[in-house]
């Protein structure tokens, strides 16, 4: 189940507010999202619904160890090994196989049969919300849940549970056992999830139309205003796919009561790579600071040791997007924009005119994007060359050119997603200020666009978003 699909918002939502708001206290309203939680997972996932809760069951005991380890390492280890297993499993037992054959082959050594594993939907996102309740536990900094319903609700919380953003219990396990649901911000929920919708369903979902068309074509058939059409409608799908979710997700989470941090932060205002990553995928890439880059030293002990342990990192981070070289390459090539900038670029970037410094980043994450996006290493090797005119020895047979997808429906969701990309919104709003003229101008705004949305909705048919993949 989706959020931006008709049985959702007419069904599954409508039908978990009204149980949500007739139980009365705060574990009976906790009872009711973690059914619900149970049942939108289940409607998509079914038997695989036991695999979470069987996570669920031993962080649930790991927790209470971990409590009593009094900083031991042994019980945080076994919980990090099993969690890190089961995803690997899931997630990686075919990629790692095929990695191993060619080594076994070199050999002279049977190969294995590449097992067919079903990839569960949210597996990554659960499990590092798993990881982070367990070393936070293991720190000190909260105490166990005693609560076995508790901590599934934190895990299984629908709203986050699929695709994010990566919410720390620390964060909000006050909010779960005691919280307050104040109709200001219920109010302010529904309109952060109609913003996403609108994110989702006008924007991301138009511009992916020249996006899977033109990867479909035959590279022969790619030219370099296609290749880069692809590629800069790609950057606004992502980003505007992505951020919908969160805003979605967050906007949920205040009509209950819960209140997540921002995972999105204006990126593509972004001036260097270094301050790209403090603002894209706020969750994910403070977690891995967190919880790896600064236990492995961060850029306590030299600028060689910094540079390795920021390689590792994105190299794991391209590996938890998915199973794939091209996915592990995205991150080492992140990685080594981060180095290059730490050894001296970042400061010449910072004496340099913002419009320069800010066309640099841009092209760093829109080539970044192409090899991202692209099935193969060769896929996107073809499509960068074509971007910077490197065809002149190829033939190209072009059977359709970038006015085929450029109509005004198109043209229309990608200015409008450029003018998006900054910082517009909160601007209007300072400026307009909170009187009930403009309060009630925001309400007739956001009925508008949930309208529109919906229309747009029952006229076509639906992507899913990006990040249900990983």
């Amino acid at each position: 189940m989706v959020f931006a699909s008709p049985v959702f918002l007419f069904l599954f939502l409508p039908l978990t507010l009204v149980l949500y708001w007739l139980a009365r206290s705060t574990d009976a309203r906790n009872m009711v999202l973690l059914a619900m939680s149970l049942l939108f997972y289940a409607w998509g996932e079914g038997g695989y619904t036991l695999l979470m809760l069987t996570s669920i069951g031993l962080n649930y005991v790991f927790g209470l160890l971990a409590e009593k380890a009094n900083g031991r390492r042994a019980i945080v280890v076994v919980a990090v090994t099993v969690n890190l297993a089961l995803l690997a499993f899931y997630k990686y037992a075919g990629f790692i196989v095929q990695a191993l054959n060619p080594l076994l082959h070199s050999m002279g050594m049977k190969d294995l049969a590449i097992p067919t594993v079903h990839l569960p939907i949210g597996i990554s996102f659960y499990t590092f919300h798993a990881l982070s309740y367990i070393i936070d536990v293991s720190r000190g900094q909260v105490p166990a849940q005693r609560k076995l319903h508790d901590l599934a609700l934190y895990i299984t919380l629908f709203p986050q549970l699929i695709a994010g953003p990566i919410v720390r219990y620390k964060d909000i396990f006050e909010e779960i056992e005691s919280r307050r649901s104040l109709l200001d911000d219920f109010a302010a929920g529904v309109s952060r999830f109609i913003v996403g919708l609108g994110k989702k369903v006008l924007i991301a979902n138009t511009v992916a139309v020249p996006v899977d068309g033109i990867h479909a074509l035959p590279l022969a058939e790619v030219t370099t205003p296609l290749a880069w059409l692809a590629a800069i409608c790609y950057a606004l799908q992502i980003y505007f796919d992505f951020s919908a979710y969160s805003d979605m997700a967050l906007g949920l989470g205040r009509m209950f009561g819960i209140h997540f941090r921002e995972n999105f932060n204006y990126p593509y205002v972004a001036c260097s790579v270094q301050e790209f990553w403090r603002r894209w995928h706020i969750s994910l890439s403070t977690w891995f600071r967190d919880y790896l880059y600064i236990p492995l030293g961060g850029n306590r002990h030299g600028s060689v040791r910094t540079g390795f342990n920021l390689l590792l990192v994105f190299f794991l981070c391209g590996l938890w997007h998915g199973a794939a070289w091209s996915f592990i390459a995205w991150g080492l090539y992140h990685g080594a924009f981060l180095v290059i900038e730490r050894v001296g670029l970042g400061a010449k970037l910072e004496r340099l005119p913002k419009a320069v410094s800010w066309s640099y980043t841009m092209l760093v994450w829109i080539f970044g994007w192409v090899l991202f996006r692209a099935d193969t290493f060769h896929h996107a090797g073809v499509l960068m060359g074509r971007m910077i005119g490197l065809s002149r020895n190829e033939t190209i047979i072009p059977t359709a050119n970038a006015a085929t997808w450029l109509d005004a429906r198109l043209l229309t969701m990608i200015v409008i997603g450029a003018i998006g990309m900054f910082p517009v919104l909160p601007w209007l709003k300072e400026k307009l200020g909170g009187s009930a003229p403009v309060n009630l101008l925001k309400l007739a705004c956001a009925l508008s666009l949930f309208i529109v949305c919906i229309a747009s909705l029952a006229n076509r048919s639906y992507n899913p978003f990006i990040y249900f993949r990983f």
